[in-house]
Formats: C-alpha cells, sequence, structure tokens
C-alpha cells in the first residue's frame, strides 16, 4: 500500500495510517455535506423569492457572528478538543432536525431554520477539518501529503451527491437527515485516532495550530475593510466576486421557481444531480485542463472563460427559456468557479503582501461574498415580484452581468501580469 501511495505522494512508512486517516476524514464529512446540500436546497422552491431572500440576509448575518465566534473559539480552545466537539455539535443538529420533521405537524419554521443552518455548517465543515490537519502535520509533511488528502474531499464530494440521487428516488428525504448525521458522527473516532497517530506514528509532538494561522478563517471580518477599500486592486477582486455570486443568485432562484411544480423528492433528486455532474466535471477540469489555461493562456483568459460562456448560456436561455438549459448553465458556472475561476483567484492574491492579503481576504470571502448574496437575492426579487420580469428578461440581464463580469476579470489577470512582470528576477 505505501509503494502505491508513493506513486500519488511523496509519503514515508510511518505516514501512511495518519494519511489515509485525514483522507477518510475530509471524505466523510464532503459526503455528510453534500447530502444535506439538495435537501436544503429543493426546500426553496416551496417559498416566495423574498421568503429565501430573507433567509439568505439572515444566513449573511448569522455567518458572520459565527466566523467570529469560532475564531475566538480557536484562540481560547485547543484544536485536540474544538473538533471533535465542532463536528459533534452538528451531528447532535441534523439529529435534532430529523426528529422536528417526524413530530411537528407545522414544518415552515423548521425547514427555514434547517436551510440556515446548512449554509453555516457549509462554511464550517472544512475550514475546522483543515485547521485540524495543521495541527497534526508538520510543515513538510503538510506539502508532500495535503494535494493527496485534499482528494478525498472531492471524491466524498462525489459519493455524497450520489447517494443522495439514489435515495431520494424513494420519495421522503427526511432521511437522510438522520444519514448525514450518523456520517459525521464516524467522524469523531477518525478525528481521535489521527489524534493519536500524530503522536504515535508522526512524532508531531511540538506541532500546533496557531490563532495566527488562521485570521482568514475566524476573527472579525471586519477588521480588514480599511485595507480592502483603499486597494483599487482588491477592490477589483471583490467586484469580480460580487458580480459571480450576482450570476449565482439569478441561477439558483430561477432554478428553484422553475422546481416548484415538483415534489421535494424529485427537487432534491435533480439538484444532488447537479452537484454530482459539478464534482465529476470539476474533477476532470482540474485534473487535465486548469494548469494548461493558466500556463498557456494567462490569467485574462483564465479569468473571463468562465464569464464568457454564462453570458453565451444566458443568451441561449434569453431565446429558449427551459429547465435543462438553466441547469445547464448552473453546472457549467460552479464546476467553471471550482476548477478555473476560484484556482485564478486564489492566485490573485499573490500580488499583494501576507499582512493585506490575511487581512482583506476574510472581507473578501465573508462580507463580500455573502453580502452579495444577500444583496443579490433582493435584486432578483425585485426584478421578478416587483417589476415583473419573466424568465426570458431575466437572462437579458443576466447576460449583461456576465459579459461584465469578464470584463472585470480580464483587468484583473492584466493588472496581475504587469505586476509579475515588475518583480525583480
Amino acid at each position: 500500500l505505501q509503494k502505491l501511495l508513493a506513486k500519488a505522494c511523496d509519503i514515508k512508512p510511518d505516514e501512511v495510517r495518519a494519511t489515509l486517516a485525514s483522507f477518510s476524514l475530509v471524505l466523510v464529512l464532503m459526503g455528510a455535506y453534500y447530502i444535506l446540500r439538495p435537501v436544503r436546497d429543493a426546500m426553496a422552491s416551496d417559498w416566495t423569492d423574498a421568503e429565501v431572500s430573507w433567509l439568505w440576509t439572515f444566513t449573511f448575518f448569522f455567518c458572520t457572528v459565527a466566523v467570529s465566534l469560532y475564531g475566538a473559539a480557536v484562540a481560547r480552545i485547543s484544536v485536540r478538543s474544538l473538533v471533535p466537539g465542532v463536528y459533534g455539535l452538528f451531528a447532535v443538529s441534523f439529529a435534532l432536525f430529523y426528529l422536528g420533521t417526524q413530530t411537528l405537524q407545522e414544518r415552515v419554521l423548521l425547514d427555514k431554520s434547517f436551510y440556515v443552518w446548512v449554509s453555516v455548517f457549509s462554511l464550517f465543515h472544512i475550514s475546522v477539518f483543515w485547521t485540524f490537519m495543521a495541527d497534526t502535520f508538520n510543515k513538510g509533511q503538510a506539502t508532500r501529503l495535503f494535494g493527496f488528502i485534499g482528494a478525498g474531499a472531492s471524491i466524498g464530494a462525489i459519493a455524497g451527491p450520489a447517494m443522495a440521487t439514489l435515495l431520494a428516488g424513494k420519495g421522503n428525504t427526511d432521511p437522510l437527515l438522520l444519514i448525514a448525521s450518523v456520517t459525521i458522527v464516524f467522524t469523531i473516532p477518525l478525528v481521535i485516532w489521527v489524534q493519536r497517530l500524530k503522536i504515535d506514528e508522526l512524532g508531531n509532538v511540538n506541532v500546533a495550530a496557531r490563532q495566527d494561522d488562521f485570521d482568514y478563517i475566524g476573527g472579525n471580518p471586519l477588521s480588514g475593510f480599511a485595507e480592502f477599500v483603499k486597494s483599487p486592486y482588491l477592490l477589483g477582486i471583490g467586484l469580480f466576486i460580487f458580480l459571480y455570486t450576482t450570476i449565482g443568485s439569478f441561477v439558483y432562484f430561477e432554478l428553484k421557481n422553475l422546481m416548484a411544480d415538483y415534489s421535494r423528492a424529485e427537487r432534491t433528486q435533480i439538484w444532488a444531480s447537479v452537484d454530482l455532474a459539478t464534482n465529476c466535471l470539476t474533477l476532470v477540469v482540474a485534473m487535465f485542463a486548469t494548469g494548461r489555461i493558466a500556463s498557456r493562456l494567462g490569467l485574462p483568459v483564465t479569468l473571463s472563460s468562465v464569464p464568457l460562456l454564462i453570458c453565451v448560456g444566458m443568451l441561449l436561455l434569453m431565446t429558449a427559456p427551459s429547465v435543462a438549459a438553466v441547469i445547464a448553465i448552473q453546472i457549467v458556472r460552479r464546476a467553471g468557479n471550482y476548477a478555473i475561476s476560484r484556482p485564478g483567484r486564489e492566485m490573485l492574491f499573490t500580488a499583494v503582501d501576507r499582512e493585506t492579503r490575511f487581512k482583506a481576504k476574510p472581507v473578501i470571502d465573508i462580507v463580500v461574498y455573502r453580502g452579495g448574496d444577500m444583496l443579490n437575492a433582493w435584486g432578483f426579487t425585485a426584478l421578478t415580484q416587483g417589476l415583473g420580469l419573466g424568465l426570458g428578461a431575466v437572462a437579458g440581464v443576466g447576460a449583461g452581468i456576465a459579459a461584465l463580469w469578464a470584463l472585470v476579470g480580464i483587468a484583473l489577470g492584466r493588472r496581475f501580469e504587469r505586476s509579475k512582470r515588475a518583480e525583480p528576477d
């Protein structure tokens, strides 16, 4: 087994079990999340655009507060206790949600609470995992092993929606909450095992995650606003993210409205199928295309390619509206972001100093991203419920936004390449 792993990463014999346990841990985490995600998204079709906009507003404020509290917890609680505690909390919470579905006659408030809580879980489960990894492996091991360990997330992101697609076909999606809860419970013995292997086999007694290692995860996200607003370059990155969330909000709301006539189980299957197709496409593109696009065509093309594809898709949707077309745009948008736009966006941060990057990144990743979701949700609601625009007209607006998104990507890419050329050899 060690010989087989050596072909994937430069692994040493005493690192095999800790690496495989960590690989399994992130696989289970992502699998659980992608079981819950389509259940959450299927609920949105039962509510009006205004109701979902309010839920996105609550999500923005709740996540901002929760991330700040988590940052404080990282500073005061050892990772050894924090990680199993966080996962145990989420496991119990989803079990309680399942019990609520079996006992409550009126489920609207329960469903809306679940919708927001899954969004909080999506923010935390991977962040906590990588905090744990930094507390387990030393820097040399991290350089060699984290790429392989991270591949477990891709497999979990495929296995989770595949299971949800299969089980949702039975007509009742409530058991998926219990399945996800039990799945998260399995992470706790894996965490304990990795903690023991850290000492017994890795010998990393002195390795410990520090608070300043995770300033970009926790802390007050508003502390970097000064750095953000005084830098045109960072404002450009923020605008790029905001336009991405605009397209994402428009496509999400159109899809949830088009699926209103389907049953909740059918919607769950559709959303899970979208996740499955997205994650499979992401894996293929990331393995075979992303590096070639960035290295051969440059960052301007990398950052503008997905927006241009979305612009074309929106124009086609404007002329021939259909559920299938919206689903195709959603898959291309999300897979393109995970495999192309997101890596390209992360490259942009290498052109600023470390202090600026860590101060401004929470503002962009949390305030701009979640705030963009909130504002764009209300913008879509204004177009549909306020102005009464239909799918074709909204798609036309989306095409214009995607074109602007592409122009911002080109400008950022050119700015990045100029800064790199200006660096001394």
